[in-house]
Order: C-alpha cells, then sequence, then structure tokens
C-alpha cells in the first residue's frame, strides 16, 4: 500500500483547515491546551523543534498520543503493540537485522493475498517500504507504532528468539498432515506429537514465559488461528499468533506432558508437570477447556526455586500490619483474607503462616494447588476425584492434633461451620474468602448460614487485599498532578493527607509530587515492573461482633472498623501512589468500587 501523499493528507482533514500540523491535531483532541499550544509554538521556532516534541519532552503529552495524532494527520492506521502479536510466519518475512534497522516489526502475513501487515516508527518513509516489500517479496500494509514500544518489542521477538524459534520449528513440521492432526489412530498420533518441531514450540513457549516473569501462559483457538497470551504482573499481554494447523498436536503435546487423556476432548481436564531451564525450576498446573474453536489452555507457572515473601514485602505496614500480626499470636479464632481471584490471597496466609511456623506447633494445610512447599509445614492437596474435598479434609485436620490449620478456601456452608468448631475448639483456622471488601466478609459467611452467636466469638480478623503493579525503578519519573487529581487524592486520604504530604518532604503550602513509569526496555515498554498490594485490616472487636449478632450490613461494619482506625484498601492505596510506589491509575483500577 503506498504511503499517503500529500493531497490525501489534505482530504482527510478536509473537514477542518485548521488542523495543518500534528501538533494541531493534539490540540483539537485536547491532548495540549492553549495555553501550552501558544507557548510551544513560540518556543519551537528558537529551539528548531517540532512544538510536539517539545510538549513529549516536558511530559505535556505521552508519546502513543503523538503517535495518534500522526496517525489521524497522515491517515495511516495506528497499531497498539501492547495489544498486539507478531505471527511466526511474518517475523520470518523480515530478518532482524532489517527490522532494527528500519524500525519496523512484522505483524501479520496474508498468504493468500501475499500482503505483509507492519508496524513501522515512519511508515512515510517510501524508501524503507519499497526495500521490506523487495525482501519479502509481498505487498507491504504499513501501521504507525509507538517508538519505544517497537524498540522493545523487535528486541524480545528477535533477541529472545520467540517469534524466530518458532517459525523454525513450524517448518520443520510440514504439511498439516505431517503434524498427524487429522489422525485417528492415538498410538501413531503419540508419536507425532513427540517430534522435535512441536516439542520446541512448546518448550519455546515456556522460556519465554520463564523469562517474561509471566504467571500464566494462555493457548487460545480462535477461527482461523491461535493466540498466545501471558499474564505478566497480572495483566494479559498478546505476544504471539500460531497456525490453526498445529493447534491441536500443540494441545496434545502439553497433554501428554501433564497426564491428561490426549483422546478426550469433550470435557475439562487438569494435569501438572515440571520445566527446568538453568537453575530454575517451575511446576507448571495445566487446565484444557473445550471452547467453540478447539481446545483452550492455561498453564499456571509456579517457581519451585522461589521463596515466601515475608509481609513487609508484600506491601504491609503500619497498623495493619500491627493488627494482623496480634490476631496470629492468639492461639484459637477465625483469620480470613478476602478478595476476588489472582489478588494475592493465597500468598499473604503463606508468608503468614511462614513467620508463626515453629516446631512447637503442628500447622496442616489443605490447598488447592500447593503452590510454596514450606519445610515443617503439612500441606494437603485437595483432590475431588478421590473425595478428598475442604469439608472432608477439615474433619480429618481434627485427628491430626493440629494448632494451626489453613483452608485454601471456604466455598460452602459445610466448610463454615467446620472451620467455626474448629476455631471454638481451641485451633488457629486461616483461610481465605470471596468477597470486595473485609467488611463484605461477615455477612457473607451469615449468608452461608453460620449462625450469628457463634461467627462473632470465632471470628478474629478479616483483611481484604488487591495487588497493583510497581512503577519501574529503571524508568521512574517524577510529575506534579493536575489540581483535580490533588482534590480526589485529599477526598480519599481525609486526614491521612497532611502526613502522607509531610513524609514526602514538602512544605504545607506546596502540592504532593507523584511518579510514573515513561516505559523503558526493562519493563517491557508498560511503565510498570513487580507487584505489591493494598490492604484493609478489620480487627473484629467487641463492637463488631455486636453489629454480627444484629445481623448488620456490610457498610454499618465498614464504619465502626473505620472509627476504631481502619484504613480502608483504597486509602493504603493512594499512601503508596504518595509513596511513590505505584500509580492512582493501578489502584483505581483493582480497588474502584
Amino acid at each position: 500500500m503506498p504511503a499517503p501523499t500529500a493531497s490525501s493528507q489534505n482530504t482527510a482533514f478536509g473537514s477542518n483547515a485548521q488542523q495543518a500540523s500534528v501538533f494541531d491535531v493534539l490540540l483539537s483532541e485536547q491532548a495540549v491546551s492553549r495555553e501550552d499550544y501558544d507557548q510551544l509554538k513560540v518556543e519551537a521556532v528558537d529551539a528548531k523543534k517540532n512544538p510536539e516534541d517539545l510538549a513529549l519532552e516536558r511530559g505535556i503529552v505521552s508519546e502513543e498520543q503523538i503517535a495518534r495524532a500522526k496517525s489521524r494527520f497522515y491517515n495511516v492506521p495506528f497499531v497498539d503493540l501492547t495489544r498486539t502479536a507478531s505471527s511466526p510466519e511474518a517475523m520470518d518475512k523480515i530478518p532482524e537485522s532489517v527490522a532494527a534497522r528500519y524500525r519496523v516489526l512484522p505483524l501479520e502475513f496474508n498468504e493468500a493475498e501475499n500482503t505483509l501487515k507492519v508496524a513501522m516508527a515512519d511508515p512515510l518513509d517510501l524508501g524503507a517500504v519499497e526495500f521490506i516489500e523487495k525482501k519479502s517479496g509481498s505487498r507491504v500494509i504499513p501501521h504507525l507504532a509507538v517508538e519505544s514500544q517497537l524498540e522493545v518489542l523487535i528486541g524480545d521477538l528477535y533477541g529472545q528468539n520467540l517469534s524466530i524459534e518458532v517459525t523454525e520449528a513450524l517448518k520443520e513440521s510440514g504439511t498439516p498432515d505431517a503434524v498427524g492432526i487429522q489422525t485417528v489412530d492415538i498410538e501413531k498420533l503419540g508419536e507425532v506429537i513427540r517430534e522435535a518441531p512441536i516439542a520446541k514450540v512448546v518448550a519455546t513457549l515456556l522460556e519465554f514465559a520463564i523469562k517474561s516473569r509471566a504467571s500464566d501462559i494462555h493457548i487460545e483457538p480462535l477461527a482461523d488461528k491461535t493466540r498466545v497470551r501471558y499474564r505478566v504482573d497480572g495483566i494479559l499481554i498478546e505476544r504471539l499468533i500460531l497456525p490453526k494447523r498445529v493447534h491441536n498436536a500443540v494441545v496434545s503435546r502439553i497433554k501428554i506432558l501433564s497426564g491428561m487423556k490426549i483422546d478426550e476432548k469433550r470435557l475439562p481436564q487438569d494435569g501438572r508437570f515440571n520445566f527446568k531451564i538453568g537453575e530454575e525450576e517451575v511446576d507448571l498446573r495445566v487446565s484444557s477447556l473445550p471452547v467453540v474453536h478447539g481446545e483452550k489452555i492455561v498453564m499456571r507457572l509456579l517457581k519451585k526455586t522461589g521463596k515466601v515473601p515475608t509481609l513487609q514485602e508484600l506491601g504491609l505496614r503500619g497498623t495493619a500490619l500491627k493488627n494482623l500480626e496480634e490476631a496470629s499470636r492468639v492461639p484459637h479464632g477465625i483469620i480470613l483474607i478476602t478478595g476476588p481471584t489472582g489478588s494475592g490471597k493465597t500468598t499473604t496466609l503463606y508468608a503468614i503462616i511462614s513467620k508463626i511456623n515453629t516446631a512447637k506447633v503442628n500447622i496442616v494445610t489443605l490447598e488447592d494447588p500447593v503452590e510454596y512447599e514450606m519445610p515443617g509445614v503439612n500441606q494437603v492437596q485437595v483432590n475431588p476425584k478421590a473425595g478428598l474435598t475442604f469439608a472432608s479434609g477439615m474433619r480429618s485436620f481434627l485427628r491430626q492434633d493440629p494448632n494451626i490449620i489453613m483452608v485454601g478456601e471456604i466455598r460452602d456452608t459445610e466448610t463454615t461451620e467446620l472451620a467455626i468448631q474448629a476455631s471454638l475448639t481451641g485451633h488457629l483456622v486461616f483461610s481465605t474468602l470471596h468477597t470486595n471488601s473485609a467488611g463484605g466478609a461477615l455477612p457473607r459467611l451469615l449468608d452461608m448460614k453460620a449462625e450469628p452467636f457463634l461467627l462473632a466469638s470465632s471470628m478474629t480478623c478479616v483483611m481484604g487485599q488487591r495487588v497493583v503493579r510497581n512503577i519501574c525503578e529503571h524508568c521512574k519519573e517524577s510529575f506534579t498532578p493536575p489540581p483535580e487529581m490533588v482534590e480526589n487524592i485529599k477526598k480519599i486520604l481525609g486526614g491521612l493527607y497532611d502526613a502522607a504530604l509531610q513524609k514526602q518532604g514538602n512544605p504545607n503550602n506546596s502540592g504532593p509530587i507523584l511518579y510514573r513509569g515513561k516505559r523503558c526496555e526493562e519493563c517491557g515498554d508498560t511503565g510498570y515492573s513487580g507487584r505489591i498490594g493494598i490492604f484493609e485490616v478489620l480487627p473484629v472487636s467487641e463492637r463488631i461482633g455486636r453489629l454480627i449478632l444484629e445481623r448488620a450490613p456490610a457498610s454499618k461494619m465498614e464504619e465502626q472498623a473505620i472509627s476504631e482506625g481502619m484504613i480502608l484498601m483504597k486509602q493504603d492505596g493512594y499512601l503508596k501512589v504518595m509513596e511513590g510506589m505505584t500509580t492512582i491509575e493501578e489502584v483505581l483500577r483493582v480497588a474502584e468500587t
């Protein structure tokens, strides 16, 4: 596709003659104010720079805002590389040296039309487009992308050899018949999928996941392709597109590794296997699910070489940490950790158990799955097929003379009753519950038919939590927040605001300084690296016990806890924003209700 000509540029904006430059587009989209626009226009002449470049240097606009404005001005489609994956066939069309030199990333190859969709920092570079067309032998369809994203992904996908390795393996796998996808003979299929090409594809996907610090791998069949996504720091990132013809072979290879039945494609299955790369060993929990276009595979990566983090490393401190530690020193009662799936509840339980684990106490855990192995702790994996559930396991535990019991999750009335009975007979019980806040846990247990008078006397502490991404330390920068953001912070923090401001070292008459990530290669162009928790800890005091007896709603219990000094989860998040650990956007993403 030829690049737009000057006439086509004018046509695209013929309806608004005032938009004579990229900077004008930024003004029309309110990315820059009229005041900044006028000032930067003048300064750009003296500095001999484009005004949009000056705006970027001063943090007024982001690189993505400029790229989208260029896309609109030059009438070239924009592509967000954080949400778009590259296919191995496309990567094979352009060697790494060409990709790096011309800052171009191949995205998709259409064999029927012989077209190659590419992302470029400068799609108007006709010389580069012509060279790539000759090199690839295909008609190039250029898309405009953020330059920093391009540099990171070119380095990732070529440097870490994800697409290259997969491309080479797919070449070796040959035609659909050679991979054995349509074969009915199960024994023959088993031989085929153990062959090097498919095994290499799976190994490459796993190696890339470990290098990328991914917690999960999603292999999803679509109508005409298979996409591979990785969950990094809680966010799913699409990284690779596989041809549809190899999907069944890749799935079968993973099924054999994880001990599943490869001929059963109509029912969900679970399995597990270990994978070792260098000194790092990873335990993979595998789940298959039949969907419309085939079987979807999700692999959870659990590092065997990792250590259990401390409560301080998770982000607990101050009054919240003090209340939780005091509750865990009581020899009986129930301590609950609440939050949605993926909010780090089990990791927090491990941190607490690790802290109180000594030779003087007998600790028994019932988990699904066992994520960390802790020396000196009797850990049991649930097995519903064999009749070992949370409820049946709890009954057996009470005959094992335990001091401390950890149950992975309270799911039903039976488990709730057993946990209460265990706490009332002198045991300390830890568990998790799916609720949105700490205050919501107690009414939820009442809904599970727990008797109010038993619950009031057995509950010790409830903690709600979420996980937010840390700002990348390699590209961290400070900025002065706009007045509306400062007002929002004051409103949420209330009386905590002044103390947080003083902790920053700012005089009372000046506003807060916040931080953000500029995005760099180290953080995969996200601006974030690693995660930390935000918490609210609700000790079950005498007054809250009375509210339980009255079957009071969650809001009443929360109000009482706040009056007794509880810091809300959102407030804890904003305090961590003021300390430069994360951003307001991250806190609102996970804690907005």
